[in-house]
C-alpha cells in the first residue's frame, strides 16, 4: 500500500501541472485512446466517459470489460450513465433541495421529487474540453475540463472540474477528479459510473463474479433510496461482503431494489488517505480488479434496471450485465450534517483519487 500511496502522490503532483498545460482546447466530441503494454483505454469527452477498457484474460485473450456503445451518438442519448463522470453531485439529493449558509437552493428534480447524478443535464451530458492528451509512453494520459456555470441545474457558483485518466504500472488505471469553486461555496461529489464485467462486456451477467467490499456499514435509505442519516452494520445481512462472496448468492433477498444499489461506509486504515475499497474476481476469465480510493463511500450497483439495451457490436445488455463501483461522498450529504461535508470553497478544493489494479489468475 505504501508504494501505491507514493505512486498516487506523484501522479497527483503531475496532474496539477497538467491542468494548466498547453493543448488546444477542443469542444468537438471525440474518442481518445490510451495504450500501455497489453491494456488499452478509450474515453470520450462527452461526459468525460470511459468507452472501453481492453485487457487480457488468463489465457492472454483480449477482451473489453466495460459496457457501452459503438458510436458517440448513442452516448449522447444514453440514460444508463455508461462509463460517465457524474456530477456536480453524484447519487441522490432528497427533495431536490438543500440549504447552504442560510440560503435555500432548489435543484432540478429528475428522479421523482429527487435529484439524481446532478439533474436532468448533469456532468455526464455535457461536452468537456480536452486539456491534455498523450496516447502512449510511460504514463499515457487524457485530461478533460468542464466549467459549470452559477445556477446550472440549480447549484450555486461557478465550478471548474477536471478529470484525468492515466494508465500506469502494469495494467493499472488511475482516475483523478478535481474541482475548484470559483466564487461561491457549493456541494461537489464526482463519481465514475463505469459498468464493469470482468468476463467481457458481451459475456452475460456478473452474478457469478466474486466481490469483497471493505466497508462494515451502509448508509440506511428510504424507499426512494434517499439516506435517512443513520448507519447500519452489514454483518449477517445480504450486504455483507467483508469476506469474498458470489454476487448472486443472496441477491434474491433484495427484491425491492432488484439487486444491490447501496452506499458502503469504507473502513480503511487510520492515518491512510488511500484505502482498499473493493476486490472483484471473475473465475471463468481469471480477471481480477482492485479499487483503491480516498473517498469515504462506495456505491455498489448491480445494473438492476438495465433492460434490453443495445450495446457494442449489437450485443443486448440485460439486468445485471455489469456492476458499478462508484467511490464517492455519501449520498445526500448536503442534507445530513453528520455525514462528511461535500462543500467546496475557493480555499478547500475537491480531490478524488481512484486506482484500479487489474490482474489475472487461473483459480
Amino acid at each position: 500500500m505504501t508504494k501505491i500511496f507514493v505512486l498516487l502522490l506523484c501522479l497527483i503532483v503531475v496532474a496539477f501541472g497538467f491542468v494548466n498545460g498547453s493543448v488546444d482546447e477542443k469542444e468537438k466530441i471525440g474518442i481518445f485512446e490510451l495504450k500501455k503494454g497489453k491494456i488499452s483505454l478509450k474515453v470520450t469527452n462527452w461526459g468525460a466517459s470511459i468507452v472501453s477498457l481492453v485487457l487480457p484474460d488468463k489465457n492472454g485473450k483480449l477482451g473489453d470489460v466495460v459496457l457501452g456503445y459503438d458510436s458517440i451518438k448513442e452516448y449522447t442519448n444514453d440514460s444508463t450513465y455508461f462509463g460517465a463522470t457524474v456530477g456536480r453531485v453524484a447519487n441522490r439529493i432528497g427533495g431536490a433541495e438543500f440549504t447552504l449558509n442560510g440560503k435555500h437552493y432548489k435543484l432540478v428534480a429528475n428522479e421523482g421529487n429527487n435529484t439524481l447524478h446532478g439533474g436532468s443535464r448533469g456532468f455526464s451530458d455535457v461536452v468537456w474540453k480536452v486539456k491534455r492528451y498523450q496516447r502512449e509512453g510511460p504514463s499515457p494520459i487524457v485530461t478533460f475540463t468542464y466549467h459549470s456555470f452559477d445556477g446550472e441545474e440549480g447549484f450555486p457558483g461557478d465550478l471548474l472540474a477536471t478529470v484525468s485518466y492515466i494508465l500506469t504500472g502494469k495494467n493499472q488505471l488511475v482516475i483523478i477528479m478535481k474541482a475548484k469553486a470559483l466564487n461561491k461555496p457549493t456541494p461537489v461529489n464526482l463519481a465514475n459510473h463505469a459498468y464493469w464485467n470482468l468476463g467481457g462486456q458481451n459475456s452475460g451477467n456478473i452474478l457469478n463474479e466474486v466481490i469483497q467490499i471493505f466497508g462494515s456499514k451502509i448508509t440506511i435509505v428510504d424507499s426512494k433510496l434517499i439516506p435517512t442519516g443513520k448507519f447500519a452494520s452489514i454483518k449477517g445481512t445480504a450486504y455483507d461482503f467483508l469476506k469474498p462472496q458470489i454476487i448472486g448468492s443472496r441477491i434474491n433477498q433484495l427484491a425491492k431494489t432488484k439487486g444491490y444499489d447501496i452506499n458502503y461506509v469504507l473502513d480503511g486504515e487510520k492515518g491512510k488517505r488511500i484505502k482498499l475499497a473493493a476486490k472483484v474476481h471473475d473465475k471463468k476469465s481469471g480477471r481480477s480488479l482492485e479499487l483503491y480510493t480516498n473517498a469515504p463511500g462506495l456505491q455498489f450497483y448491480t445494473g438492476n434496471y438495465i433492460k434490453d439495451v443495445k450495446g457494442k457490436s449489437g450485443y443486448v445488455y440485460k439486468a445485471h450485465a455489469g456492476l458499478c463501483l462508484e467511490s464517492q461522498a455519501f449520498p445526500d450529504s448536503v442534507n445530513h450534517p453528520n455525514f462528511p461535508s461535500t462543500i467546496v470553497t475557493k480555499e478547500k478544493p475537491y480531490k478524488h483519487y481512484m486506482l484500479f489494479k487489474f490482474s489475472t489468475k487461473s483459480h
